[in-house]
């Protein structure tokens, strides 16, 4: 129970925290500037880029080529159990009982499903409320920040990046002991999203635009429509 109250008073200091960084962002830069730290971020994106090219990317792809299938979706079904628990948790935090009911229930169900192993929740229509911190953060009405780039993590902001650290604090992973075992489960976890990223890295790569904003762009318009829940409020002009 002492631990407990102790994870909700850390909880509630982080996210006191990202209110503060958050108003004091939109403070010093004024009107909607979604990339006041652009020089740093086009660093950013450049160091990342061959790292990337040449060590991630070619490990997703052999993940890929090599692992069979069936493994590959038992994995990223694993996690996305994880993510269903914690977006029925945001769910909860916005008001959205109907989105949050259906995630819990993704759980419960699929945890029938070898430990979450087999996605039985959308065979059986369930769907995925895909919510997060940084969603939830946004509909308190907290303002994302400027726009960040952060190499081997990608495209975020002070609002998203915030709500991705507590994402992975509280996650089960965090909690085994065992510390090799936990750094092999993070290390399969990262492997498994940037698979997933595949055929979007190609996209950007075969972009006509310059490929830093095109990345950013589509960040930001994906992340504003999962916010309002695909209906953003017009942009106002400056």
């Amino acid at each position: 129970m002492r631990s407990q109250v102790s994870q909700l008073g850390n909880l509630r200091a982080i996210m006191a925290l990202t209110l503060a960084l958050l108003l004091s962002a939109c403070a010093s830069t004024p009107g909607r500037v979604d990339d006041p730290l652009e020089p740093l971020n086009r660093a950013m994106y450049a160091v990342n880029k061959p790292i990337d090219d040449h060590v991630f990317r070619p490990i997703a792809q052999a993940y890929v080529d090599y692992v069979p299938k069936l493994v590959r979706l038992g994995v990223s079904n694993v996690f996305g159990n994880i993510d269903d628990l914690f977006s029925g948790i945001n769910g909860i935090l916005q008001g959205k009982t109907d989105k949050a009911g259906n995630d819990f229930g993704r759980v419960l169900v699929n945890m029938w499903g070898l430990g979450g192993l087999v996605d039985i929740a959308t065979d059986l229509g369930i769907p995925k409320g895909n919510e997060d911190f940084g969603q939830t953060f946004g509909y308190w009405g907290i303002p994302q920040g400027p726009y960040l780039f952060v190499p081997l993590w990608g495209p975020t902001t002070v609002r998203d990046g915030t709500g991705s650290l507590i994402r992975i604090w509280y996650g089960p992973v965090g909690y085994i002991p065992y510390v090799p075992l936990r750094n092999i489960l993070y290390g399969v976890g990262a492997v498994d999203l940037r698979a997933g990223a595949l055929g979007a890295s190609s996209l950007v790569d075969q972009a006509s635009l310059d490929p830093y904003t095109f990345v950013r762009r589509s960040y930001l318009q994906r992340r504003e429509y999962m916010v309002y829940d695909g209906s953003p409020p017009p942009e106002k002009d400056d």
